[in-house]
């Protein structure tokens, strides 16, 4: 059955990212990356992160988007969670200095305050350099862990929590990540 339905999720992907004007961050080979991102602006409370940036509501983000039909392709025959936890952390981890790359070029990048994604899997991330900050909207926060129940049903995984926002400024990525 899971099989089955990740091949549907395959053909329905395209479709999906192009309704949804995300785009690949590429690496030096111009290879896609994990990530799939867009410009955004925030619309939640306001928020201070660790190296004292506040997020405002209406700031400039990049929203950030796992590329999960690829994650779930490559994690197929991984049946152990911890050995899922640890591969997604290191692909997440290799393809964040492309992001930063692209955030410093982008063309907007002067206004650009941060990266932002939602997840249920955060465990770790703060060793990645994220902000993990709870969702305050009891009906976005229902609607999103809503929206992930395929995904945490394909990873058959009982490491994922409540969706959470990541949030990373755009200097915390620079001068971690930045080439």
């Amino acid at each position: 059955m899971k099989s089955y339905l990740l091949g549907v999720w395959r053909v329905l992907d395209p479709v999906y990212y192009s309704l949804t004007r995300l785009r690949y961050v590429m690496d030096e080979e111009q290879r896609r990356t994990l990530f799939r991102v867009r410009l955004t602006k925030y619309k939640g409370r306001s928020t201070i992160l660790q190296d004292g940036t506040v997020i405002y509501k209406d700031d400039l983000l990049i929203k950030i988007h796992l590329h999960n039909v690829k994650i779930m392709n490559e994690l197929y025959a991984v049946t152990s969670d911890t050995k899922r936890a640890v591969y997604i952390y290191h692909m997440v981890k290799k393809a964040l200095p492309m992001l930063a790359e692209y955030v410093n070029n982008h063309q907007r990048a002067n206004e650009i305050k941060g990266i932002i994604g939602i997840t249920t899997l955060h465990k770790g991330s703060a060793r990645l350099g994220f902000d993990n900050v709870n969702i305050s909207n009891a009906l976005y926060r229902n609607y999103k862990r809503l929206t992930f129940s395929p995904i945490n049903y394909l990873a058959s995984s009982s490491l994922h929590q409540e969706p959470v926002y990541l949030f990373m400024s755009k200097d915390e990525l620079i001068s971690r990540y930045g080439l």
